[in-house]
């Protein structure tokens, strides 16, 4: 049982219905599933979503219909209370080699994602965002000048711009030691709680490093029939609430009672999804 006070309130993404095939194979069959606002008294608190699987179940698939890179077969992405489509654009897309254009400086880059949002003053918030993130001293350097955690803020950064709130992250924490990985999430919690409609979802295959950052976990898997053959296509099998468990927002959360305890569970069901 949850030690803090929140409650959930509207609805920032709402996925019904996704199926997706390629060639005739069914990659993903009725994918249904929500985010809504988690609301904290007295503060900020944004949402992170794991989205975790088996290699090959078809998370990449689902990222890119989030970002509104692929049309689903059926079913809709709807963002917002008002429901808008997820075109591309609207759901910012932070990928593992974090692609920024190389020719460009830091700022420059940033300059390039405001003006492509339609931003009337890109400059003001591009610089807004080199100061959050601790990057202002480095505005006038190129993508190569940077290391690996700072080219990682430079492209969150990036996307913000073009898309206000939502971000999907491709694998974050992949190739990174444990004090690089733990920078990275408190960039995320840093991230998530600059507004209140900031909503971020990790595909990864990094059980506990998702547990430890996220708010809720999406576990993504095929149905079985009852002599135990796989019925074509993935959805979201179960949708765990960290924040019921009192697995979410504890500083100390890798020590927590039961946070061990439920890597090793999603850890044994991967062999059954």
């Amino acid at each position: 049982m949850t030690t803090h006070v929140y409650e959930r309130r509207g609805t920032l993404l709402d996925i019904q219905g996704v199926r997706f095939a390629r060639g005739g194979a069914a990659i993903l069959r009725d994918v249904t599933v929500q985010i809504r606002d988690v609301v904290r008294p007295g503060m900020s608190q944004g949402q992170i979503v794991g989205l975790l699987g088996p290699s090959g179940v078809g998370k990449t698939t689902l990222f890119k219909i989030l970002a509104g890179l692929v049309d689903p077969d059926e079913g809709t992405v709807r963002i917002g209370e008002a429901g808008i489509p997820a075109d591309p654009g609207l759901v910012g897309v932070v990928t593992q080699n974090y692609i920024l254009f190389e020719h460009r400086t830091v700022l420059g880059n940033l300059l390039i994602a405001g003006k492509q949002a339609g931003s009337a003053d890109a400059k003001a918030r591009a610089m807004e965002y080199l100061e959050r993130f601790g990057l202002a001293a480095h505005a006038e350097k190129f993508p190569m000048q940077l290391s690996g955690g700072q080219r990682q803020r430079v492209a969150i950064a990036q996307q913000l711009l073009c898309s206000e709130h939502y971000l999907v992250m491709d694998e974050p924490f992949s190739g990174l030691d444990v004090i690089a990985q733990e920078k990275v999430q408190e960039l995320l919690i840093e991230v998530s709680r600059r507004h209140e409609e900031n909503t971020i979802i990790l595909v990864t295959h990094d059980v506990s490093a998702a547990v430890a950052v996220c708010d809720t976990i999406w576990l993504m898997g095929r149905d079985r029939e009852p002599n135990g053959a796989i019925i074509p296509g993935a959805r979201i099998v179960e949708v765990i609430d960290l924040i019921e468990r009192d697995l979410a927002w504890h500083p100390d959360i890798r020590t927590r009672p039961g946070f061990h305890a439920l890597v090793d569970e999603i850890k044994a069901r991967f062999h059954t999804l």
